[in-house]
């Protein structure tokens, strides 16, 4: 009875392959998963500023509703309801309602995105 209560003789777990084997296995897999993940930080990161222009340019319209021969700040966008994301830089270019052009740019993303006065959003790459 003791002797089933200690396993069998002479086995006495995984080889030193067999672990090897299974080392290699999960290198490989996270050699391929942390670039996609790098690759889906930078979207998220780049449609969040993408959203943040989309944002701007609303409360620019809200303004401009208002007052339509004033000049928009940053600040005139944030007491109409523009609430910018953290890491991302929005600026105001040109803040007319005939001219106006704002960009939003992500701290870890790859583009810049731009809106002008007709609310037509365009992306540049970051830096470039």
């Amino acid at each position: 009875m003791l002797m089933k209560l200690n396993g069998r003789k002479g086995q006495k777990g995984f080889t030193l392959i067999e672990l090897m084997i299974v080392i290699a296995i999960i290198g490989i897999l996270a050699a391929i998963a942390i670039p996609q993940f790098s690759a889906y930080r930078a979207k998220g990161f780049n449609a969040q500023a993408n959203s943040d222009v989309k944002n701007a340019y609303t409360a620019a319209q809200a303004y401009f509703a208002e007052n339509p021969t004033g000049t928009v700040t940053l600040a005139l966008l944030q007491t109409n309801g523009f609430k910018a994301s953290a890491n991302v830089t929005t600026a105001v270019t040109t803040g007319t309602m005939a001219g106006l052009v704002m960009t939003s740019t992500p701290a870890n993303g790859t583009l810049v995105y731009s809106v002008d006065a007709n609310g037509t959003i365009t992306s540049a790459v970051k830096g470039g």
